[in-house]
C-alpha cells in the first residue's frame, strides 16, 4: 500500500468525524457584513486557528482594520526537490441569512438531509461557501498528518474573514506582509465543479471595468411639444452611442478592445466543445433561446473565456406613472466590461471613454465615473501544477477533469499574481444547486468527502 492509499483510507474511515468538525465551524454565525456579528467572526477565526494547530500548523489570528486573518504555517513539509511551497486561501465568513423565514431549519444549526434523488447533503449557511470547501483542504492535511506524522508540502494558510464584504482589508494585509507570502503557488477552494460527476480546475477569472456615464444637453427638462425636433435629446444620444458598441456579429467595436485576448489551445477548446453547452441548456431555463454573443464562438466561450461589454442600467427623463411629455436634460447609463487574457483595465476604460466622447454632439457634454477596475487572471495552460491537478482529479472522480474559466472575479487572486508573483490553482467542489448566498444553502456530502480525497491526491502529486 502506498502512502497515498493509506491517506485515502484514513479519509474514508474518518469521514463522520470530518463532518462533525465541519459542523462545529458551521455553528458559528460569522456574518462579516453585519457589525453585530463581530464577536462571532473572531470566534470563527480562533476556531480555525485552533484546528490548524491540532494538525501541526503554527497558526495565529492576525489583526486587520476589520475581521482578522488566520495565518497558519507548516513550512517543514516533506517533499522532493523542486516541489512548490504553497499558499492555501479560503474564508471563514458567510453571507447574511435573510430572508430567515425561507429557511427550513435554523441556518446555523447544520444538519444532514436527503434530496429526492437520494443525494445526502449538508445544510447550513456556509456549508459550501466557503467553510465546507476550506475544510476539504484542512481535512486532507489532517489525514496526511495522521498517517505520516507530517504534511506533504511546505504549506501556509490564509483564511480570511471579509470575503463576503469585498475583502476590503485583505489587500493591504497582503501588501504589508508580501515578503512573508511570496511562495511558489496559491491554492484556492472557492469555485465549482462542471457538474456533479465532472471535476474542474478554474484556469481564468474575468477582470472588470465598471463605468457610469452621464450625458447632459439642455440645462433643464424641456417641453417636447415646444423643443422637440430642435433640442438634443440625451437619451437618444446615449442610446445611439451604446448601440454602436456591438456589430452585427456580436463583437465589441471599441478600437483596441481585443488587444491581449488570446485564442484557447486546441486541446482545451476541444474539451470545452465536448461539454456540449447549448443555448437550450443554458438559456432555456431563463426563457431565452438564442445567444447574443460573438457568432463565431461557442456559447461556453462567450460566458467564460471571451470579453464582454454589457449595459447594466439606463435612466433619463420621466419614468413614473402616466405620461409627461419632456425631453430630459440628462441621461445616464451604467456599463460594465468583463475582461480576459492580458486586457488592461485602464486601457479599456480609456478606450471606452474616447469612444463615447468622439460621438458626442458639440453642444452636449459627458461625465464619467468608475466603480471598479480589476485585471483578468489566467493560469498558464503549460503550468505543471495544472496538469498534475487535472490528473489527480481525473483519478479521483473517474472522469476527465476539465479546465474552465469563471465569468466572475475574485480580486484577491489578482493580488496573488501582481503583488506576490504567484499563479493560483483554483479547485472547487460546489454545484449549481448549492443555493450559495440563498436560504437553505447546502453542500453535497459526496462533494465534501471526495473533495477531501481530491486535495489529498493533489497534494501528493505536487509533492512528487
Amino acid at each position: 500500500m502506498t502512502t497515498l492509499d493509506a491517506v485515502l483510507n484514513r479519509i474514508d474511515q474518518d469521514i463522520d468525524a470530518s463532518v462533525e468538525r465541519l459542523f462545529a465551524l458551521l455553528r458559528i454565525a460569522s456574518v462579516s457584513t453585519d457589525p453585530v456579528y463581530k464577536p462571532q467572526c473572531r470566534e470563527a477565526a480562533e476556531h480555525v486557528a485552533k484546528d490548524l494547530r491540532s494538525i501541526g500548523f503554527d497558526a495565529a489570528v492576525r489583526a486587520t482594520k476589520g475581521h482578522p486573518v488566520v495565518v497558519g504555517k507548516a513550512m517543514n513539509g516533506q517533499a522532493q526537490s523542486g516541489a512548490p511551497r504553497v499558499l492555501f486561501y479560503g474564508h471563514y465568513d458567510v453571507q447574511p441569512v435573510d430572508p430567515l423565514d425561507l429557511w427550513k431549519t435554523p441556518p446555523f444549526e447544520p444538519r444532514i438531509d436527503t434530496l429526492p434523488d437520494g443525494r445526502k447533503i449538508i445544510v447550513a449557511r456556509g456549508a459550501c461557501d466557503d467553510k465546507g470547501q476550506a475544510m476539504t483542504f484542512i481535512e486532507a492535511c489532517r489525514a496526511f498528518k495522521g498517517v505520516t506524522g507530517k504534511l506533504p508540502l511546505p504549506i501556509t494558510t490564509m483564511i480570511e474573514g471579509e470575503e463576503e464584504c469585498g475583502s476590503q482589508n485583505l489587500f493591504q494585509f497582503v501588501r504589508d506582509n508580501s515578503d512573508e507570502f511570496k511562495l511558489d503557488l496559491a491554492l484556492v477552494c472557492d469555485t465549482a465543479m462542471w457538474d456533479a460527476k465532472t471535476p474542474a480546475v478554474t484556469t481564468s477569472l474575468r477582470g472588470l471595468v465598471y463605468e457610469d456615464v452621464k450625458v447632459t444637453c439642455a440645462d433643464r427638462d424641456l417641453h417636447s411639444g415646444v423643443f422637440g425636433g430642435a433640442a438634443q435629446n440625451p437619451i437618444r444620444i446615449l442610446a445611439h452611442i451604446l448601440g454602436q458598441m456591438h456589430d452585427e456579429n456580436g463583437r465589441v467595436t471599441i478600437p483596441g478592445f481585443y488587444e491581449g485576448v488570446h485564442d484557447l489551445p486546441p486541446g482545451i477548446k476541444a474539451d470545452l466543445k465536448a461539454l456540449d453547452l447549448t443555448p437550450q441548456k443554458f438559456l432555456g431555463p431563463i426563457g431565452l433561446k438564442e445567444s447574443s454573443g460573438e457568432k463565431d464562438r461557442m456559447l461556453i466561450e462567450q460566458i467564460i473565456t471571451r470579453p464582454t461589454a454589457e449595459f447594466n442600467g439606463i435612466v433619463g427623463g420621466y419614468t413614473g406613472e402616466g405620461a409627461k411629455t419632456v425631453i430630459p436634460g440628462q441621461a445616464t447609463a451604467k456599463v460594465s466590461f468583463r475582461l480576459v487574457g492580458d486586457q488592461d483595465p485602464q486601457k479599456i476604460r480609456d478606450a471606452f471613454r474616447r469612444f463615447v466622447k468622439e460621438r458626442m454632439p458639440n453642444d452636449c457634454k459627458v461625465e464619467f465615473g468608475n466603480f471598479g477596475l480589476a485585471p483578468p487572471i489566467q493560469l498558464s495552460f503549460e503550468n505543471p501544477a495544472l496538469n498534475k491537478a487535472r490528473a489527480a482529479l481525473t483519478e479521483e472522480w473517474g472522469k476527465k477533469a476539465v479546465t474552465v474559466g469563471a465569468g466572475g472575479s475574485i480580486p484577491i487572486v489578482g493580488d496573488f499574481k501582481s503583488v506576490l508573483g504567484m499563479d493560483s490553482l483554483l479547485v472547487g467542489f460546489a454545484l449549481d444547486d448549492d443555493r450559495v448566498h440563498s436560504p437553505n444553502e447546502k453542500f453535497d456530502l459526496n462533494c465534501y468527502h471526495k473533495g477531501i480525497r481530491s486535495w489529498a491526491r493533489i497534494l501528493a502529486a505536487l509533492s512528487a
